[in-house]
C-alpha cells in the first residue's frame, strides 16, 4: 500500500513555527530542493520523511495522510455541497411561491367574485412547498447524523 505524504501539514507546521524552508532543511539534514519538492506534492523518500519527522519531533506516521480520514472528508464535502444545493432550491421555490401568491391575490381581488378565485392553485402549490421543505429538513438531518 502506498501512503501519501501530507504536504500541506508539513508546510503548515513549518509556517506555524516561523521556519524558512532553508532552516527546516538544515534541521532535518535534507537538501533545500528536496524539501521544496516535498512541499509541492512530489513523492518523498522514507528517509526524507523520517528526517522531517525528527525535525518536527513527531512520529513519521504523522506526516502521512490517513486514507480513511481523507475519504471521510471527501464524503463530508460532497454531502455539504448537496445539502447547500437542496437548501438553495427550496429558497428559490419559496421566492417563486411568494411571487405566485401575490399574483394569485391580484387575480382574486381583480375578479368580481366574493371568494378566493385561486384557492386550488394556492392550496396545491402550498402543499408542494411544504413537501419540498420537509425534504430539505430530512436531507439536513440525515447529513448531520452521517457526520457524527
Amino acid at each position: 500500500m502506498s501512503l501519501k505524504t501530507d504536504t500541506a501539514k508539513i508546510k503548515r507546521w513549518r509556517e506555524e513555527r516561523h521556519w524558512s524552508q532553508e532552516h527546516l532543511a538544515d534541521m532535518a539534514g535534507v537538501g533545500l530542493r528536496t524539501l521544496q519538492r516535498i512541499e509541492t506534492g512530489q513523492q518523498a523518500s522514507g528517509d526524507s520523511l523520517k528526517a522531517l519527522a525528527s525535525a518536527f519531533q513527531v512520529d513519521v506516521a504523522a506526516l502521512y495522510i490517513d486514507p480513511e480520514a481523507e475519504a471521510a472528508e471527501i464524503i463530508r464535502q460532497k454531502n455539504a455541497k448537496a445539502n447547500a444545493a437542496v437548501q438553495m432550491s427550496f429558497f428559490i421555490h419559496l421566492a417563486g411561491w411568494v411571487i405566485g401568491m401575490a399574483v394569485f391575490a391580484a387575480i382574486s381581488l381583480g375578479s368580481n367574485a366574493d371568494y378566493w378565485v385561486m384557492k386550488w392553485p394556492t392550496l396545491w402549490w402550498t402543499v408542494g412547498l411544504i413537501s419540498h421543505g420537509a425534504t430539505v429538513a430530512i436531507v439536513y438531518v440525515a447529513t448531520r447524523f452521517q457526520d457524527v
